[in-house]
């Protein structure tokens, strides 16, 4: 769980950051949750963006991909998701504590 200092702090890293992957018409499925969850292994910080042609709420998409990853929603703007987990063996991002 990531407290309000943490959050910004990330919400600022994610500021120049581009989506690495849209969700569209299928939504959430196993490839979707596949490609984000290599992103955060090698990232550890990523933007998703979420097409108005996706069936589910971009809430519902972020909880999903959330608990389906193990990672942290940072914050969700419009239809853009920031999501955040720490790789152990290589973090890249110290957090502020």
């Amino acid at each position: 769980m990531l407290t309000n200092k943490q959050k910004a702090y990330l919400k600022g890293l994610a500021n120049s950051l581009s989506p690495v992957t849209q969700i569209g018409k299928d939504g959430v499925t196993y490839n979707v949750i596949e490609s984000v969850d290599n992103a955060l292994e090698a990232k550890e910080l990523i933007k998703l963006s979420v097409l108005k042609t996706c069936p589910q709420e971009v809430n519902e998409v972020a909880i999903e991909l959330a608990s389906e990853t193990h990672s942290d929603v940072v914050q969700m703007i419009g239809r853009v998701i920031v999501l955040f987990r720490v790789n152990r063996k290589k973090g890249k991002i110290e957090l502020p504590r």
